[in-house]
């Protein structure tokens, strides 16, 4: 049984780009489907719709090609509102490529929206 579930759903998103699937099925839970509202806003995944079974809820997810890699952040790194430079070289291959998911206390946002708002948080993952 494995433990962190965005790593376990971000890991098989990327496997499943790897090998050119239409669509993926994950374990649902409320920080994933931040996570993914925020790829969708982005534009690396397509829709994403919840389905209701007996075992808990998945989230079956469509599939652009759009991502080249993504992964969690561990440890979760506080970023104060200045810093996101450092974490963008860090976790991105070039500047304006690519976003951060940042969990704030004015909720879960990619990083450009933390800079505009000029807040800082908690590193979560990242997608190019």
């Amino acid at each position: 049984m494995l433990n962190d579930q965005l790593s376990n759903a971000l890991s098989k998103i990327l496997s499943y780009e790897r090998i050119s699937r239409q669509e993926c099925t994950v374990k649902s839970s409320k920080v994933i489907k931040k996570v993914l509202e925020m790829f969708q806003k982005s534009g690396y995944i397509g829709s994403f719709e919840e389905i209701k079974s007996t075992r808990g809820n998945d989230l079956k997810v469509n599939l652009l090609g759009e991502i080249n890699n993504c992964g969690v952040i561990k440890p979760r790194f506080g970023v104060k509102a200045g810093d996101f430079i450092k974490f963008e070289t860090r976790y991105l291959p070039a500047q304006d490529f690519g976003v951060l998911i940042v969990s704030t206390s004015k909720g879960v946002m990619t990083h450009e929206e933390a800079k505009e708002k000029r807040i800082g948080g908690k590193l979560f993952a990242f997608c190019y």
